[in-house]
């Protein structure tokens, strides 16, 4: 597991966290992600083009104004913040020239891996997105309440070899629990609703603190994470399908914990007085 914040280092323009060609947050012991992670600061005006002949890319819209142009189509994407927003991405195949164009202050998340079998581009829209809502039923007495995006995986997505969705974390509560863990390497880069905003993290027997565009690989073992009250922590999760292996909404819970999804795991909490 390794964990990284480059707030100091950010610049306008393309700021790579992973660079898979070069350091894809492997060891010796474990795989690496096989993906290429940035995150892309843009102004008023600015262009960007993403073309590559054997990448497939994901373009994520965390906040701002832009168009997408891909293959003589164009979307039109407002998104203020990814708290209170629906979400916009693009997913497009190898060999596919995309520009973005900011109309306004915007940071979007990039996501690339191999695969150079060709597909047409597909635009997550907010109508498109599958939204889920968990914890609200009284488990744990609502503390692992949150609310999951789904942009594309293995079900509406074959043909791609990457995973992408968000999560929206409330304040005080917690996510990825109770512990668990898939044999793909995953990737979850941060955002809070205030720069000082922060979390913590657990994976792999370490804890880190997560803050505003932080960026965790965890390459194996059991992961959960929470943020801390009153600060709404919101974060893009990403999966390489591995050959052979993918990831079919893969989940593994630590066996120490597994008790907590029991009808009855409330009733050893003491009453409030």
């Amino acid at each position: 597991m390794a964990y990284m914040n480059k707030n100091a280092e950010l610049k306008n323009g393309y700021n790579a966290y992973i660079d898979s060609s070069v350091d894809d947050m492997g060891t010796q012991m474990d795989m690496g992600t096989q993906m290429d992670v940035g995150l892309l600061l843009m102004e008023a005006g600015d262009t960007y083009v993403y073309e590559d002949a054997k990448k497939e890319v994901a373009i994520l819209l965390f906040s701002g104004s832009v168009t997408y142009e891909w293959d003589g189509k164009k979307v039109e994407a407002d998104r203020p913040d990814c708290f209170h927003h629906d979400a916009y991405c693009l997913l497009a195949g190898c060999g596919t020239k995309v520009t973005i164009t900011a109309k306004a202050h915007s940071e979007l998340y990039i996501q690339a891996t191999v695969n150079e079998t060709p597909y047409e581009a597909v635009m997550y829209t907010p109508d498109k997105v599958q939204v889920e809502h968990k914890g609200f039923g009284g488990e744990l007495m609502g503390c692992m309440s949150r609310e999951i995006k789904t942009f594309f995986d293995l079900d509406n997505a074959p043909f791609s070899k990457m995973v992408l969705g968000e999560v929206l974390n409330l304040p005080g509560k917690w996510s990825s629990y109770p512990p668990h863990h898939h044999p793909q390497p995953e990737v979850y880069f941060y955002r809070f609703d205030y720069p000082d905003g922060f979390g913590a993290g657990f994976a792999n027997g370490e804890i880190f603190k997560t803050q505003h565009n932080g960026c965790a690989v965890i390459n194996h073992g059991f992961h959960s994470q929470t943020a801390a009250p009153g600060y709404a922590m919101c974060y893009a999760w990403g999966i390489r399908h591995l050959e052979g292996d993918p990831w079919d909404k893969t989940r593994i819970d630590d066996p120490e914990h597994a008790w907590l999804w029991k009808a009855d795991a409330n009733d050893h909490i003491y009453p409030n007085h």
